[in-house]
Order: C-alpha cells, then sequence, then structure tokens
C-alpha cells in the first residue's frame, strides 16, 4: 500500500475530502455572512439557526409532502429566505444606523428562539435523510473511493460560491448593492429601490445557508444543534478571510476545510482548535483578515 509521509494514501485522500465537505459548507456559509455584513453590516448570529432550517424544511418537504431532495434544493432556499425577508423587514431594519452590537445581539437572540422551538418540535436526536437514489454509490478512484453524493456536494457549493461572487463583483446589479451600501440616498436618487434591495441581499443571504443546510442533511443527521455546531467555526472562517470580503469567505472555506482534514491526518488531538489557532496568528499579523480592507 502506497503511503505519504507514513500515511496511507486511501487514508490521507479520504481525510481531504472529508475536509473538502467541511470546506464547502464552511464557503457557503462565511459566504452568506459575508453578504450580510458586506453589504448590509448586520452581524447574523442567526446564520446557524437559518442552516438548520434548511435542513428541516427539505426533511419536512419529504415526509409531510413527498417531494424529494431535488425538490428540497430550490424549495427549501426560498422558504427559508422568505423568512429572512420577513425578518429583515420587521426587526432587522431598524438596526442599520446601530452600533453593530445590537444586531449581534439581536440575532443571537433570534438563533436561540429558533433553536429552542425545533428542539421542543423534533428533539435532539438526530432524522434521516436520505442520498438521493441518482447520487448514490461512488466511484473506486486508483487512490481512493470517491462517493459520488460528496463529489456532488464539492462541486455544487463550488460553482453556487463562484456564480454568486460573479454577480455581486462584476455586474451592474452588484454595483448597485454596493453602492446602496456607501450611499443610499444617491443610489435612491437614481430610482433604486434601496430598502427592497437591502431586504432581498438578507433574504440571499439566509438562503445561501439553507442551501447549505439542504446539501448536509444527507450527510449529516437533522436536528436542532446542527446549526450551533457550525457557526461558531464559520465566524472565525469570516475572521480569517475578513469581515465582509466576498472571494476572502470562499477561498478561506475550502483551505480551512482543507487545513482541518489534513490536522485529522497527522496530528488528531489538534483538529477542533486548528481554525482557532490560525484566527489568533492571522489577526495578530493582519487584524483586517486575509482579504479585508483595513478600517
Amino acid at each position: 500500500m502506497m503511503t505519504i509521509l507514513g500515511v496511507p494514501t486511501q487514508a490521507l485522500f479520504g481525510q481531504l475530502l472529508l475536509g473538502l465537505i467541511n470546506g464547502s459548507f464552511y464557503a457557503l456559509l462565511s459566504l452568506g455572512l459575508a453578504i450580510i455584513f458586506g453589504l448590509l453590516n448586520i452581524i447574523n448570529f442567526a446564520h446557524g439557526a437559518q442552516y438548520m432550517m434548511g435542513a428541516f424544511v427539505a426533511w419536512m418537504l419529504l415526509n409531510y409532502a413527498g417531494l424529494g431532495y431535488w425538490w428540497a434544493l430550490i424549495l427549501a432556499p426560498l422558504v427559508v429566505g422568505l423568512f429572512g425577508v420577513i425578518l429583515e423587514r420587521l426587526l432587522i431594519a431598524r438596526l442599520y444606523k446601530l452600533d453593530h452590537l445590537y444586531g449581534l445581539l439581536l440575532t443571537f437572540g433570534l438563533a436561540l428562539i429558533i433553536q429552542g422551538l425545533f428542539r421542543q418540535q423534533y428533539g435532539v436526536s438526530g432524522l434521516p435523510y436520505a442520498i438521493p437514489s441518482e447520487l448514490s454509490g461512488g466511484q473506486r478512484l486508483p487512490f481512493m473511493f470517491l462517493p459520488n453524493y460528496r463529489g456532488w456536494i464539492v462541486a455544487f457549493s463550488l460553482v453556487i460560491c463562484i456564480v454568486t461572487w460573479l454577480v455581486i463583483e462584476k455586474t451592474k446589479l452588484g454595483a448597485y448593492l454596493r453602492a446602496a451600501t456607501e450611499n443610499p440616498t444617491l443610489v435612491q436618487a437614481f430610482g433604486v429601490n434601496v430598502p427592497l434591495l437591502l431586504t432581498l441581499t438578507y433574504g440571499f443571504g439566509v438562503a445561501l445557508a439553507a442551501l447549505a443546510g439542504v446539501l448536509a442533511a444527507p450527510v449529516y443527521s437533522v436536528n436542532p444543534n446542527m446549526g450551533a455546531d457550525i457557526i461558531i467555526v464559520v465566524f472565525a472562517v469570516v475572521v480569517i478571510g475578513g469581515m465582509g470580503s466576498i472571494l476572502g469567505s470562499i477561498l478561506t472555506g475550502f483551505a480551512l476545510g482543507l487545513v482541518e482534514g489534513l490536522t485529522k491526518v497527522f496530528y488528531p488531538e489538534a483538529s477542533a482548535t486548528a481554525i482557532f489557532v490560525i484566527m489568533v496568528l492571522v489577526l495578530l499579523v493582519k487584524p483586517a483578515g486575509l482579504f479585508g480592507k483595513p478600517a
């Protein structure tokens, strides 16, 4: 059996694949966070709860409406995104001119309420969600076995991240979004409905979290704590990449997933803390993050 640095290649590449899968979820979630913070200046601590809601909506669509995974990929982000739109209009829109701390406290409270409601209704034990039949099985590669569904997660997440970055950075819509953040009065003078633009932006960021939840449902058990388990790591990813940096959140998410996978191979005891150690080191050298702009 071939080895690399004393580690069997199958074990090494298997852990790298797991790292890429975690990195896919980190990238999607941190992308949504970066959009919401970068364009709305709101620290959305409810993002983990909205990720969990995406997984639960997929489970409900299957068990109550008979709609499977492919329908859930479309409908769950729309449902949870609409929930985000309502939150933004009723609560979050009132905080745009206040300090970031108010948004953090509000969304932290919302996360606890949402998580508590789902825990009360469904308990804490995980609910199964099957891999779609079209993506079952896997491919036998020379150096590892690649499950089809896990390969799909990485490829689909990468496409979503790239398309989102291109829309925000390279299109007129993205230019309107950035301008509405910096000078809403001027943009509104050109006939752009800035409040609606900001509402849809928050809804889209929330929909990205829900999409990640649908992708995660067949891999992890669907349970009310799944968002709380991942959100702290995702915030660390955003800080490392640079708060509000769209490209930084994508690249850092995938990269840190790989780092986490490698750490599990060579130093398993440190795998849970590796990302936070990197965060501390980055903040010491570059407080704005790797891709962030100094205030």
